[in-house]
């Protein structure tokens, strides 16, 4: 069949996602990309890009057209040897995502996490004691969104207090890698080798404690429900993806407060508006802006052929502020109705761990709540760039107290 290319302008098709002008700033990348169509060929990678909300939408729910297993990054499975053994969750595609999803997905549910959130909710009010006792200006990325989820989830799942510094740049490594080898990837290249090791180790059975989710999972093996081979996969799979998101999920509502005149007194009235707050802040700043998926068939979307075996580039935040879908999108709007929105994915390879990340996030944001009455930038923030992640370095802020 004969590829017909879409209707781009050639600024669009021209855009590099993973140059790192476009990471320090992505919104007005997005914004062409949108208007230039439903489908855009991106010259550079040879690739296409969906960055409107309904084909993005519609192509995470169709995996059976769209495929995870021949890998969510840049690299095709098809013809290349990933850089690591694929994650069984993320790239795989049923009936092998089936078994592993099917073992992890009930042990992350609200319900089961509720034995979790009274030993969170204090973990998040020492943390922000902690916070506050040093000062009204502190930096909501490093000392505070980093901190609490290096604190409460690796326990959840079971490692040793030893090296979770590790976690951090693993994280960011592993989502540097499914973009091309720029220097984000070639520059913490040579550091990799003994954080790898170490999460491995992390993975075995015997370096589990006897509670976590960790264990629960090597129990799921000793049932048959998932090879043994597969259990360290699993678990390495929540290494990855458990730390560096939450880190932005948590950042992205302090930034959304700290932007947004009267969120904090707004939000100090009516507490039922934490998780509103915090859906609108991840639909503002997904913490996962792109995920790749590969045709596995010729078919055709929005009037442009793409061949079986293409990549194609979603922009996950890029359809979180279409304005096709959300009126106003570039507002934290705590009266708007954020579900719908993508920052977790949708479809069979939604986000597994969502419900730890809005537990720890809304755990932290009420922690606030009770202790100060608002907050507001103290000095420009600092980008941290990352091929896949969007989020920042450094966030100086200033609280004011009651």
């Amino acid at each position: 069949m004969s590829i017909v290319e879409s209707p781009t302008t050639p600024d669009a098709a021209s855009i590099d996602p993973f140059d790192l002008e476009f990471l320090r700033d992505p919104l007005p990348h997005h914004a062409a990309l949108r208007d230039a169509g439903p489908v855009v060929r991106l010259e550079k990678y040879g690739v296409y890009a969906m960055a409107r909300y309904d084909e993005v939408h519609a192509a995470l729910v169709d995996w059976q057209s769209f495929q995870s297993a021949a890998g969510v990054g840049l690299s095709n499975f098809r013809h290349e040897k990933p850089w690591r053994p694929p994650s069984v969750l993320l790239e795989a595609d049923p009936p092998r995502h089936d078994g592993p999803r099917a073992v992890v997905a009930p042990l992350l549910t609200t319900r089961r996490l509720r034995d979790l959130e009274q030993q969170w909710r204090a973990d998040a009010a020492t943390v922000v004691d902690a916070v506050l006792d040093r000062g009204e200006e502190f930096d909501a990325v490093t000392d505070l969104a980093e901190v609490f989820p290096l604190r409460v989830f690796p326990d959840a799942v079971g490692i040793g207090k030893e090296g979770r510094e590790n976690l951090l740049p693993y994280g960011d490594f592993a989502f540097n890698a499914f973009g091309p080898p720029n220097e984000l990837v070639t520059s913490a290249a040579p550091h990799m080798p003994p954080v790898t090791e170490w999460i491995g180790r992390q993975c075995l059975r015997e370096n589990l404690t006897e509670d976590g989710f960790g264990a629960q999972i090597w129990a799921a093996a000793d049932r048959g429900e998932i090879s043994p081979e597969h259990a360290p996969m699993i678990v390495r799979s929540l290494l990855t993806a458990g730390v560096d998101t939450t880190v932005t999920g948590i950042a992205a509502i302090v930034h959304a407060l700290a932007h947004t005149p009267g969120a904090v007194a707004r939000l100090r009235r009516d507490r039922s508006l934490t998780r509103t707050a915090f859906e609108e802040a991840v639909r503002l700043t997904s913490p996962v802006q792109t995920f790749f998926r590969t045709a596995t068939r010729d078919l055709q979307v929005g009037g442009v052929d793409i061949a079986d075996g293409e990549k194609i580039l979603m922009f996950l935040g890029s359809a979180n502020r279409d304005p096709r879908r959300w009126e106003d999108p570039d507002t934290f709007d705590l009266d708007r109705d954020p579900s719908g929105h993508v920052a977790f994915g949708m479809g069979i390879h939604q986000c597994v761990g969502q419900h730890i990340a809005r537990l720890e996030a809304i755990c932290v944001l009420d922690a606030l709540l009770d202790r100060i009455v608002d907050i507001e930038p103290a000095a420009p923030e600092q980008r941290h760039l990352n091929n896949t992640l969007v989020g920042w370095e450094h966030m100086p802020v200033r609280v004011h107290r009651g």
